[in-house]
């Protein structure tokens, strides 16, 4: 099928989330990933024990060589962890993709609770880069970060939602893997209403990168030509099938199995 994704993310030395699992699921879904490395972090299934920032104009020149020769059908951002990464990538966005859909991952936390992003950055990502989002994906504690609502259900899902469309998003997918049920429900926003994606919750610790995994599978989605509502369809049937197949690699939050066929 092809498609062609830049992703502008941190490393996961483990290789369940991050820059691993974006390239791992383009793959899976039969795209192409290409990559510019934001931060390394030296982390596994029990949490991040260490994060080494990139220098932004390191980051820049890594997403101009990529735009310039391979192109990009779509790009996802994942941790873009500081005001300056956040309004660099911004940048180069304007600069050298301003028609390429953009998928944002507001990566704030990792799954051990570890924060990947600096308190002053929030208010960056919400005025410099979700107004450029084909579609921002947080999860309950993000949107709640974003927003200002707090996300405890598909109406607060949905409201959390519309504010970000009032904050310039093009749509808005408000996870809901944070929220307390038995049935998971992620809640699309759109300009033409509200989509709800639901699945039976998986009692399981292997969801490290279900995040990342989701917004790359959304992305590839719409690299290769899929309308919104059946990129995430498809992302959603994809991290279930995930999830359900999972190694039990680590000790901790493990990683997802990517090479899952759906």
């Amino acid at each position: 099928m092809q498609g062609r994704v830049l992703i502008v993310a941190g490393s996961d030395s483990g290789g369940g989330a991050g820059i691993q699992a974006d390239i791992k699921t383009v793959t899976a879904l039969e795209g192409y990933a290409a990559t510019a490395i934001t931060a390394l972090t030296a982390q596994n299934t029990l949490g991040v024990e260490a994060i080494q920032p990139v220098d932004p104009s390191f980051i820049a020149q890594q997403m101009k060589v990529v735009l310039a020769d391979i192109g990009a059908d779509c790009i996802k951002t994942g941790m873009l962890h500081s005001t300056a990464v956040i309004q660099t990538v911004a940048d180069c966005l304007a600069e050298f993709a301003p028609f390429t859909p953009l998928v944002v991952d507001p990566v704030m936390i990792a799954k051990g609770g570890a924060p990947l992003l600096e308190d002053d950055a929030v208010s960056t990502s919400a005025q410099t880069l979700i107004p450029m989002a084909a579609l921002v994906t947080p999860n309950a504690p993000e949107a709640m970060a974003l927003t200002g609502i707090d996300v405890q259900d598909p109406e607060s899902q949905h409201a959390a939602g519309i504010a970000l469309l009032k904050m310039g998003a093009g749509a808005a997918l408000i996870k809901g893997g944070h929220i307390d049920g038995s049935t998971i429900r992620d809640v699309l926003v759109t300009s033409d209403g509200k989509f709800i994606f639901e699945s039976p919750r998986i009692d399981t610790q292997n969801t490290h990168g279900t995040g990342c995994t989701l917004a790359s599978a959304i992305a590839v989605g719409l690299a290769q030509k899929l309308s919104l509502r059946d990129a995430v369809a498809r992302a959603h049937k994809y991290v279930a099938a995930a999830i359900a197949q999972a190694p039990d690699i680590g000790n901790g939050h493990g990683p997802l199995n990517h090479a899952v066929h759906i």
